[in-house]
């Protein structure tokens, strides 16, 4: 169903009672949709902001009605040209279309890229009012939580070089979209993670401790060692269990937002993936199930432009991942990944209007990966050093957020080197701990799936036990055989 306004003032008075079944207020008409909207930089596209889709100047638009009440507050509507009447107008599921006698196709990629928000420039100076107000108390622990992630991840990194766990992914370069996005989310909001936001669990409370247990996947660890290392997982911080297949999280944030919003629950779901997430069939299908279902989702993209070895450049001809969102009716932003302020304002903005209004919410991070994708690889052989390092040192956003506090008064010197200190200590304190604790008997790799295990389950485990009493020098001497 749409509305058409024409010029007549007479014919949007008649048309306000009728169009206020579905909420419509006449303020709709100056702000709502179009102050969102207008943030959105196409303006080679779309010069005149009332009108953003239009590509030629004549082109009528349209308001078409959303499915819930809701939504309302985004309903669009704007003038027809003169002379425009029903017979040019083609009434077709989803709204009606305007015809016009210009053939034109709607251009591949914008004349200017989708513009980047961004509160602090590289040396931690803001010049805009334009963000969320972080105090004292929040911005010291924002920036303590980044600089525990990027040592933690130092020392995780040198104990897999030394064989004491098998595998390791870290964040390096990408500490402010972990943490800055978790300190803009509340607790009853579900994290579906890809592999590479150990922030997000840190933010909430997850311990060191806990940490180094599911690397060493030890019998603290509440995988009960059948994952890899870093694939973490809390009932308790509402983190659901990282999966090592790519973007299979993403449509999971879809269903379980909609279940959010059947529930009338004030929360939200945050997914997490990468560019390269953004190249599979879930991703799409993901996006378009909850632009059609309004789930109240957060879909984060860590676009650092490398999937493993495969550039963006090889990935998609497409203006980045942001302007996918318009293509499937989602509300989008790109933000400076490596702002810790930006990203903060970003997200929170970003759940008000997912849980208020019941909608998904695209946010595309742009940021650099500056380690290694994981301790597999070795990035050095398909990107020059040079550029590694220099996003390391000139874009470093630990580096950022500790310039900001310092001119804020609120760290220095003195409490930097004191809490260094103390978290290198806690991390190889708590490795050397669960390296300690037993590891989870064989049983448990056959257990909590089945309420009674089925006969080739059992004839499995029977062929495991005797295997390993067979060859007793191939199996690892401290996991127990009960």
């Amino acid at each position: 169903m749409a509305f058409h306004l024409g010029k007549s003032k007479r014919i949007l008075q008649s048309l306000k009672s009728k169009i206020s079944v579905v909420g419509l207020r006449e303020n709709s008409f100056r702000s709502g949709w179009f102050r969102h909207d207008c943030a959105s930089s196409m303006a080679p596209l779309a010069p005149n902001c009332r009108n953003p889709d239009a590509i030629s100047i004549g082109a009528a638009t349209q308001f078409v009605t959303r499915r819930f009440e809701s939504t309302t507050a985004e309903k669009r509507v704007h003038s027809l040209c003169d002379g425009e009447d029903d017979k040019k107008l083609l009434d077709f599921p989803g709204g009606k279309v305007a015809f016009t006698s210009e053939m034109r196709f709607i251009l591949e990629s914008p004349m200017e890229r989708a513009h980047c928000y961004r509160v602090l420039d590289d040396s931690g100076l803001s010049n805009t009012s334009n963000f969320a107000q972080v105090d004292k108390e929040v911005a010291v622990k924002m920036y303590a939580s980044m600089l525990t992630l990027q040592v933690m991840d130092t020392i995780f990194y040198e104990a897999q070089r030394q064989g004491r766990i098998s595998f390791y992914v870290t964040s390096i370069g990408e500490e402010a979209i972990n943490v800055a996005s978790a300190a803009a989310l509340s607790i009853d909001d579900i994290v579906f993670p890809q592999y590479r936001e150990p922030g997000v669990l840190l933010w909430r409370g997850f311990t060191l401790r806990e940490f180094a247990n599911q690397c060493f996947g030890n019998k603290a660890d509440y995988g009960k060692g059948r994952q890899m290392p870093i694939h973490y997982g809390s009932r308790k911080h509402n983190y659901v269990t990282v999966s090592s297949t790519v973007a299979t999280q993403i449509p999971h944030a879809v269903g379980a937002a909609y279940s959010l919003k059947m529930d009338r629950k004030d929360a939200c779901t945050v997914t997490y993936f990468g560019d390269g997430g953004s190249s599979t069939g879930d991703f799409h299908a993901a996006l378009n199930f909850a632009a059609v279902m309004e789930a109240p989702v957060i879909f984060i993209c860590r676009n650092n432009g490398w999937a493993i070895s495969t550039p963006v450049s090889d990935q998609f001809r497409s203006d980045g991942v942001v302007v996918r969102g318009r293509a499937y009716g989602i509300r989008s932003l790109r933000v400076d990944g490596n702002d810790a302020l930006a990203m903060y304002t970003t997200v929170r903005a970003a759940r008000e209007m997912a849980i208020t209004e019941h909608r998904p919410i695209l946010i595309e991070a742009l940021t650099y990966r500056a380690g290694h994708h994981s301790t597999s690889d070795d990035s050095s052989r398909y990107r020059p050093v040079s550029e590694i390092e220099w996003w390391k040192t000139a874009r470093d956003p630990v580096s950022r957020l500790r310039r900001w506090i310092e001119s804020n008064g609120w760290w220095s010197d003195e409490a930097e080197s004191a809490l260094r200190s103390s978290v290198r200590k806690e991390v190889l304190e708590a490795i050397q701990a669960a390296e300690r604790v037993e590891k989870p008997p064989i049983r448990e790799i056959f257990t909590d799936v089945y309420d009674t295990p089925p006969s080739n389950l059992c004839e499995q485990e029977k062929l495991l036990r005797e295997t390993i009493k067979r060859h007793p020098q191939d199996y690892p001497p401290d996991v127990p055989a009960l």
